[in-house]
């Protein structure tokens, strides 16, 4: 264990490394993923924990780095809480899920960055028909559960610790 956390280029440079073999459903590097979802969570003015936990937001359900990692990992413990509430588990109904991340301080604003880069028109262009409706409704429906309606975001979605972002 280190005596400092670890700053935002450490964590991207590990999350990068932990995916570098990884791609997305359209084949591209899964970085561009993580770079995308960090840069919504910093342009939604997310805090440098919000940003950190971006960048990890799917390490540990894509086994990119195990539980214990994250635990033992010199950063805040909200960032690891944040990373674990957007952590979908095996069989998990969507509704327990949803409501984890709504528990979480400032999960939310990790989780519609993300399923904003997912939803991305652009991105869901490039895959068969079938799958596109199908993670169309999906991404809908997540939205819908954790009240992200329209183009307005749930005044709650605010970083507790840090009540001035949005």
């Amino acid at each position: 264990m280190t005596d400092h956390d670890l700053s935002l280029a450490e964590v991207e440079a590990i999350a990068r490394e932990a995916h570098a073999l990884q791609t997305d459903k359209a084949g591209r590097p899964y970085g561009e993923h993580l770079a995308a979802v960090a840069e919504g969570v910093r342009v939604r003015g997310g805090d440098d924990g919000q940003i950190a936990a971006a960048w990890l937001h799917d390490a540990v359900e894509d086994d990119a780095l195990s539980a214990r990692w994250l635990a033992g990992a010199a950063l805040p413990q909200e960032v690891k809480d944040m990373v674990l509430a957007v952590t979908k588990r095996p069989g998990e109904e969507l509704s327990s899920y949803t409501a984890r991340i709504l528990a979480t301080p400032g999960a939310l604003l990790v989780k519609e960055a993300d399923l904003a880069h997912n939803a991305d028109p652009a991105r869901l262009a490039v895959l068969d028909e079938a799958t596109r409706t199908r993670l169309t409704a999906k991404y809908a429906q997540v939205r819908g559960l954790l009240g992200l309606v329209g183009d307005e975001s749930p005044s709650d979605r605010k970083n507790q610790a840090n009540p001035g972002t949005h």
